[in-house]
């Protein structure tokens, strides 16, 4: 496939996907999960847990917030070298403004980061739980207008593979 002909099904598939114009139920949810992948509610949760939280998880709490840290610098570093402009859209305003290139992801590959890591250092619970959030908040990326279905999967992978490399070095 070439890439016009990847842009063309990137673009299709964003449509059919896309809630951000259409009230009701599901929008909400889709706004509630696009918005859950935000670094700053995981830096400030982990923050606090690592402030407030039982001592035996500070360790863990630095390690979870260094990857998330050193994860955004490469997603970033990959944004602002391919500059691939974000899906047309009113949704989302603070991220067009903020950040207007959308491959890879962020919130994807954060939230493949996260429950990767969770995953392979938590409870087994937490770690299938923060997997099927970190499905719907890749979906909701994409259902609220803000990436295209490629920026996610390209995020999600940079995530997981992140993350796998994450806990490799820090056994």
């Amino acid at each position: 496939m070439n890439f016009a002909a990847w842009e063309k099904f990137d673009a299709r598939w964003s449509a059919r996907l896309r809630v951000a114009e259409k009230p009701g139920i599901l929008r909400t949810m889709a706004m509630v999960f696009a918005h859950s992948g935000d670094s700053w509610f995981w830096l400030l949760g982990l923050g606090l847990i690592w402030a407030f939280g039982n001592p035996a998880y500070q360790g863990l709490m630095v390690r979870f917030i260094a990857a998330i840290l050193i994860l955004a610098v490469l997603v970033m570093a990959t944004k602002f070298t391919i500059r691939r402009s974000r899906p047309e859209g009113d949704w989302g305003a603070v991220y067009r403004k903020t950040d207007p290139h959308s491959f890879p992801s962020g919130h994807a590959a954060r939230a493949a980061l996260i429950a990767t890591l969770a995953l392979l250092w938590c409870p087994i619970a937490i770690g299938l739980t923060l997997t099927l959030w970190s499905l719907l908040v890749c979906l909701a990326r994409i259902a609220m207008g803000v990436h295209y279905p490629s920026d996610v999967l390209a995020g999600a992978v940079l995530g997981l593979i992140f993350g796998v490399a994450a806990h490799l070095i820090t056994l």
